[in-house]
């Protein structure tokens, strides 16, 4: 009777069964590669569908501050557009609770991504993610937001974050620097109450020595310590008009961190001759809130 390659290769002899098995070999080979391409230019995160992923490390950074590190399968990258964030979800009394945050990681880092989050007491979700244990899964969705950064959209970007609020701007600063056609320069205000309340200081200032000139960071402190050299007390209308860039049609001021602090610091922004914030943020403009 004869067997299955017979029928696919009618000609007789040990020649047309080596080229039989060839082809046959030849094509499950490539099946293998189309089914791997296909993994890897899959989305590792869907608009409309919760995608779990499990927690493989936890660094703290502050007294309420942690680095959360997700897995993704191998050689898969997270692929958010620069600029964007993505939702943390969970159900809490039968509903589905979720809250945004950007990661800190870059697409270039594959296998998996990180999250700095600052865990409140009060925080459904930052509380949630800060009770996982190493392999418990978190539910990821998006991404989101309507900024999306474009390389040399300005000439220079001045950033006003407070705490956990850097995280965008780190994402931003990463990919300008990661991108030797971008000639985008930064300059970066970063709000805290304590010396120690500043998270990635030493990730922020590594970048700083690398840019060759082209980042520059001002911490400003509300209780500094003795012999402080930084900005001291709150975010001034001073500080903004000294270190950030003047009012032109080629910058941007990128505003993210506590609501308190975005209000005030927008006010102070209009003061200055900035283009007026809009409630909600669009990606033309000149004062953009996360």
């Amino acid at each position: 009777m004869p067997n299955q390659l017979d029928e696919m290769f009618p000609i007789e002899g040990p020649v047309a069964q080596f080229l039989a098995l060839t082809v046959v070999i030849g094509l499950f080979g490539m099946s293998i590669l189309i089914f791997r391409a296909g993994q890897a230019s899959r989305p590792a995160i869907s608009k409309i569908h919760w995608a779990p992923y499990p927690l493989t490390e936890k660094k703290q950074l502050t007294p309420n501050t942690f680095l959360f590190r997700f897995s993704l399968p191998k050689n898969i990258s997270l692929n958010v557009p620069i600029g964007q964030h993505i939702s943390i979800g969970t159900e809490i009394n039968g509903k589905m609770v979720s809250r945004s945050y950007t990661p800190v990681s870059t697409n270039a880092d594959k296998g998996y991504f990180d999250m700095v989050i600052k865990v409140y007491e009060n925080g459904l979700i930052s509380k949630h993610v800060g009770s996982l244990n190493i392999g418990d899964k978190a539910n990821f969705m998006g991404p989101k937001g309507n900024f999306i950064y474009v390389p040399n959209m300005v000439k220079e970007i001045g950033m006003i974050a407070g705490g956990s609020g850097i995280t965008p701007m780190l994402q931003i600063i990463k990919a300008i620097l990661a991108n030797p056609n971008d000639k985008t320069t930064i300059k970066l205000m970063f709000a805290n109450v304590t010396e120690q309340d500043i998270i990635l200081r030493d990730e922020i200032d590594a970048l700083v020595a690398k840019s060759e000139g082209r980042v520059d960071v001002l911490y400003v402190l509300d209780k500094p310590p003795a012999g402080w050299t930084g900005g001291s007390g709150f975010v001034s209308k001073e500080m903004i008009s000294n270190f950030c860039p003047k009012p032109a049609s080629n910058i941007k001021i990128l505003l993210c961190g506590p609501l308190p602090m975005i209000k005030h610091v927008t006010n102070l922004c209009a003061e200055l001759g900035y283009d007026k914030a809009n409630a909600i943020s669009k990606p033309g403009d000149m004062v953009y809130k996360f």
